[in-house]
């Protein structure tokens, strides 16, 4: 995500932060830069000029030029004023106690992925301890109510469609769908009620003067608005024309991880004033992340995202394991079945390539073309091509049972033998880290050092 941007960004960075001294031509040119960059990424031309202006206020002042370090303070100067533009601080629902219905109304146009955010959203709350309803108030595009349906049983969240009542399927008016979902919800207590609205192909006064009558009947604690973050500008005049006619509270921006450019994103708290809220990383039920604007300025400029990294890890192996995982490698157990577990929970988190933009120095530094998923995929096909005694114990693979695994995996003698080198230095490596509290360190000052900015 931000590719383009990030990239283009990283390298104004590394160029000042690493200079002793610098002089106001040293700022004026990396705010030529950065100004360039944040215009090809398709943010507001009005926000650009704020932000290089605001900037450069700052940075030509006497703090920055006479710091004790310049470069870094400046390059903490423009991380500071890009959290700002992004929204300074993580913005949550305004949901009520579990005792009081709360309701969350989803606006968007059509192909903005306003359905499968509401269920995303959904699976979000259930997990925090909620009880949601989704209800299918979109009676106007094609099969958008079988779809909600199919989407929330995926998310084990219960979908009101208006049939309990005995509304017709083909019924248009989104009002006795509402109505009948509020009293459904009130009667068996879900906390919780989330709004699929009807989109348009563009904004117009009908769909306009309908979410207005959708809001003031569920009086929602918050009105989010859903828009596609590849439409970049069209994004931000969405927002803005939603808020002014209808009033939003918040935007979820959805495809954001194929997101190159970054305008919407940078743009559209600073136009319309209203925060985004959630950010959609994949088409997957859990691709639905908060958005915090500290952690997208850091990965926007390169610093990495450890906060993030280490809260992925947390979904995918518990306090327990992972004490498990450390007594195994300290005490050599550590097999390949354990080998092929770890494959397993980093896929979990996400693709390699995402989770190199979280680590601090990494981002710009390895390629797409050196990160080989495929290679990981032919890793995996090889040792569950292994016997349960072989993946316990590597050391009795011999001639004629590689010939065998490399048969059964679709790759060579050369690759198994290759694997069974790495699973050694792998081996080897981690079982100094657990064991040296002061190696950890060492790597730990590694990953910080591209965060040392902040």
């Amino acid at each position: 995500m931000l590719d383009r941007l990030s990239s283009k960004l990283s390298d104004v960075i590394r160029q000042v932060s690493g200079k002793a001294n610098i002089s106001e031509k040293n700022i004026q040119d990396a705010l030529e830069e950065i100004k360039i960059a944040l215009l090809e990424a398709d943010v507001n031309l009005r926000v650009v000029r704020r932000f290089v202006n605001r900037t450069a206020e700052e940075a030509l002042g006497e703090k920055v030029l006479r710091s004790v370090t310049p470069g870094q303070q400046f390059v903490k100067l423009v991380y500071d004023r890009m959290v700002s533009f992004l929204g300074d601080t993580r913005q949550s629902l305004a949901l009520k106690g579990p005792d009081t219905l709360s309701a969350i109304l989803l606006l968007g146009l059509q192909g903005s992925g306003k359905t499968t955010t509401a269920a995303k959203l959904a699976l979000q709350l259930r997990k925090a301890g909620r009880k949601p309803l989704l209800v299918a108030a979109d009676r106007v595009r094609p099969a958008a109510v079988e779809q909600l349906v199919v989407l929330g049983g995926q998310a084990e969240v219960e979908v009101y469609t208006g049939a309990e009542q005995g509304l017709a399927p083909d019924s248009r008016d989104p009002i006795p769908v509402v109505e009948g979902a509020l009293r459904h919800a009130r009667a068996k207590l879900f906390d919780t009620l989330i709004i699929d609205t009807s989109g348009r192909l563009q904004i117009d006064a009908d769909l306009m003067d309908e979410v207005r009558r959708v809001r003031e009947l569920s009086d929602p604690v918050d009105v989010l608005l859903v828009a596609d973050a590849m439409t970049g500008q069209n994004a931000v005049d969405i927002a803005k024309a939603f808020n002014e006619q209808v009033g939003i509270t918040g935007v979820i921006l959805s495809k954001f991880d194929s997101d190159t450019r970054g305008g919407a994103a940078l743009s559209v708290k600073e136009i319309t004033g209203a925060p985004i809220k959630y950010i959609g990383v994949s088409d997957k039920l859990d691709g639905l992340e908060a958005f915090h604007p500290d952690r997208i300025a850091s990965r926007i400029l390169g610093m990495g995202d450890v906060v993030t990294l280490v809260e992925k890890a947390q979904q995918t192996i518990a306090v327990e394991e992972a004490e498990e995982l450390r007594e195994k490698l300290e005490n050599e157990t550590f097999t390949l079945a354990d080998y092929l577990e770890q494959f397993k929970r980093v896929r979990k988190m996400g693709s390699l390539e995402s989770l190199m933009e979280l680590i601090p120095g990494l981002k710009g530094q390895v390629s797409a073309d050196e990160i080989d998923e495929k290679e990981m995929q032919r890793e995996e096909a090889m040792i569950q091509s292994m016997t349960r005694l072989e993946r316990g114990n590597h050391r009795i693979i011999s001639p004629s049972r590689r010939r065998r695994i490399a048969a059964g995996s679709g790759t060579t003698v050369y690759d198994v033998n290759r694997l069974l080198k790495r699973f050694d230095k792998a081996r080897l490596m981690m079982k100094k880290m657990s064991k040296n509290a002061r190696y950890q360190d060492q790597i730990m000052q590694r990953l910080g050092s591209g965060s040392g900015s902040r």
